[in-house]
């Protein structure tokens, strides 16, 4: 492709349309606000790290404070439901409804089994005597010497992304009550899809460098 022609394909692409690269408004609307959301995860994690790496206390060994293998299944149902997710979003656009919401009905519930384990592991950290301005004097986490950010750290990044699939579960549900009634489009499910895929990204980021590095 010549440099005119190529010239000729940007500008139908960016020449002032209403979609872009064929991409609505809505969808556009959606992918800037994963990027916007993407970085202010990132800057979690990176203040994370740098307070893990600032800190003269030693940050306790993952595996004497939590089930590593217990995390590993939440991720395990969260990627899952992820992949569940996909396969609404594909029913959705071959225009098979009863697919689509009978998948989506499980990635929902897919969702929930990863929220409970979470409930579940706050309060066991919890009872353990993390508090969100650090360990309870005498307790299991104090005896371990973990240092003051740790719980600060675990409870801002576990909630804020278990916020975030909380909203998630509030948008699935309501885009499968929908669909069974005929009223979302194809493009509702697949913009869903795309915000519980980031979702589950983020925590595959947060599994591998809060829970195992």
């Amino acid at each position: 492709m010549d440099h005119g022609a190529h010239a000729a394909v940007m500008e139908s692409h960016w020449g002032g349309g209403v979609s872009p690269f064929a991409a609505t408004w809505q969808k556009t609307m959606m992918w800037i606000f994963i990027v916007t959301d993407g970085l202010l995860f990132s800057g979690l994690l990176c203040g994370y790290g740098f307070l893990r790496m600032a800190n003269t206390i030693p940050w306790p060994k993952q595996s004497a404070v939590f089930s590593i293998p217990f995390i590993a299944l939440m991720t395990f149902i969260l990627i899952t439901s992820s992949a569940t997710m996909g396969t609404a979003v594909g029913a959705a656009r071959l225009g098979d409804r009863r697919t689509a919401v009978r998948f989506l009905w499980l990635t929902i519930l897919g969702g929930a089994a990863f929220l409970g384990c979470q409930a579940y592991e706050w309060t066991h950290v919890i009872h353990d005597g993390a508090r969100l301005y650090g360990p309870l004097s005498g307790s299991e986490l104090a005896h371990l010497g973990v240092p003051r950010q740790f719980p600060a750290a675990f409870f801002i990044l576990t909630g804020f992304h278990g916020s975030h699939v909380l909203s998630g579960l509030v948008i699935l549900t309501i885009t499968a009550l929908r669909t069974g009634l005929g009223k979302t489009p194809a493009q509702g499910v697949e913009m869903a899809g795309l915000y519980w895929h980031f979702v589950d990204l983020v925590w595959v980021f947060i599994f591998t460098l809060f829970y195992l590095v």
